[in-house]
């Protein structure tokens, strides 16, 4: 009597996002020789990401976070995570700085992982996050560690302030006019926010000044 072969396993279902085509073909293949992971969609923009997210339920998106035109990587990861149910984001990228990161895992990303990496640490994340579990590249990891043991910045409260202004997506012109101050004024302070947090866009000082609970 010939013995039963165990049933094989469901296999992760993936959504890869990259807007360049050479990359994601690369993906294709490098995942393809896995049979426990199958790629069910391709998409080369975060608009594209997420529509094909919502028509494909993938267990898990492979996600750049640059994207060119159009939305990023990390608002298609928020708009996927809050859209789709059972779907885990695993961001896939070259970008490590802390603003990055932040803003990634911010937005819900299940991992953050660098192209650096060797395949045999992709596929055990692709399957770490479809369970919904975290993995971290490790100088992603130290970074947040880092992150985590550094003291709070202290903000004066004009720097509060501003911080608020720019959170509502004001720009120096109107934050000026809102603060009775000059845009000269905005910008030194803006300078100065950026130092301490450690970030270098508008986007970066929010989104660490909300993960920090430094608004007002």
């Amino acid at each position: 009597m010939t013995a039963a072969h165990p049933p094989a396993p469901v296999p992760v279902r993936i959504l890869l996002c990259d807007d360049h085509a050479v990359v994601r073909a690369g993906l294709l293949a490098l995942l393809g020789s896995e049979p426990d992971i199958e790629v069910v969609g391709e998409a080369g923009s975060g608009e594209e990401a997420v529509a094909l997210a919502t028509r494909l339920a993938p267990d898990v998106v492979l996600m750049d976070l640059q994207l060119g035109e159009g939305i990023d990587g990390v608002e298609a990861t928020r708009r996927i995570v809050a859209g789709t149910e059972g779907a885990h984001v695993l961001v896939l990228t070259t970008y490590d700085t802390d603003a990055d990161i932040t803003r990634a895992i911010e937005a819900g990303a299940t991992g953050y992982l660098l192209k650096a990496e060797r395949p045999e640490e992709l596929f055990a994340a692709i399957r770490s996050a479809a369970q919904g579990s975290t993995t971290l590249s490790p100088p992603v990891a130290s970074r947040v560690m880092a992150r985590m043991r550094k003291p709070l910045p202290t903000l004066t409260d004009r720097e509060r302030d501003i911080l608020g202004q720019l959170s509502r997506g004001l720009g120096n012109r109107d934050i000026a006019r809102a603060l009775f101050i000059s845009e000269a004024t905005v910008k030194t302070h803006l300078g100065r926010i950026y130092d301490k947090l450690d970030v270098d866009t508008r986007a970066g000082a929010v989104a660490v000044a909300k993960e920090q609970r430094l608004l007002p």
